[in-house]
């Protein structure tokens, strides 16, 4: 038990001092922190950059923008992936509309939402433009899931529409629901922050690299791409969490 705790920390630890030991060698190597700041560098400017309040309220803003966005995106899903599956016609007319969302890049969508609402809203609404056509068709695929048997089951014992999405549909679209969602919040991060570099509201990660870009403050810009990753890796890793306790497993 213990041999297999300590192997599961080497594999976490061991990748994580390479990269950190191939940073700091070719940051000796380009010998100029303008270009490439060494990883003891980051962490000081990471510091200082903790001390402050604007730190946490770019944080505490970029966060509630991202949050808000990925469940308005999972919500409006879900319900596109209900109405198509659903109704013919109307899986006939979105998704075109759907997949074209999709291929667009964020940076048009981006530009043209910053036209329409105020610069604090576009990475909310980016997110949800985002993450929406992911758990679609995520949900889309999880309600065409179940077995024709169980279907014909349920119409044979003339099962109600109710019980229906209780006991058939609900759990083969949940494994997918949960793909999808873990599957668009990394997008969620990146576009919502892309949305924040462009638009530069007044409390946002983005706006502050933006602002270090500006000013050629090359460890500042590290540093607050360092908290986006930090910040990106630990929601998702508590939603897997949370969605793996509310389907049961451990």
């Amino acid at each position: 038990m213990r041999s297999k705790a300590l192997g599961k920390i080497v594999k976490t630890v061991a990748p994580a001092f390479f990269w950190l030991g191939l940073w700091q060698f070719s940051a000796v190597l380009v010998g100029k922190s303008l270009i490439l700041p060494s990883p003891l560098l980051v962490a000081q400017t990471l510091w200082e950059l903790a001390g402050t309040g604007q730190f946490w309220l770019s944080a505490l803003w970029t966060l509630g923008r991202i949050a808000a966005g990925t469940a308005l995106g999972v919500a409006l899903g879900a319900a596109l992936a209900a109405v198509t599956h659903v109704w013919t016609p109307a899986d006939i007319l979105l998704s075109p509309a759907v997949r074209v969302v999709r291929a667009t890049p964020v940076v048009s969508f981006i530009l043209l939402v910053y036209l329409w609402a105020g610069s604090g809203r576009v990475p909310t609404l980016i997110c949800a433009m985002m993450v929406t056509p992911v758990v679609w068709e995520n949900l889309r695929a999880g309600l065409a899931s179940p077995a024709p048997e169980l279907l014909e089951m349920a119409r044979a014992y003339r099962m109600g529409r109710a019980r229906k999405i209780r006991y058939i549909y609900l759990p083969a679209a949940l494994p997918y629901l949960r793909s999808g969602v873990l599957s668009s919040i990394g997008l969620a991060w990146k576009s919502g922050v892309a949305a924040e570099v462009l638009c530069i509201p007044r409390r946002a990660l983005g706006t502050q690299i933006y602002w270090s870009k500006l000013y050629m403050e090359v460890p500042s810009l590290f540093a607050w791409t360092a908290v986006v990753v930090a910040l990106s890796g630990a929601v998702e890793g508590l939603a897997r969490r949370a969605l793996r306790k509310g389907d049961g497993e451990r």
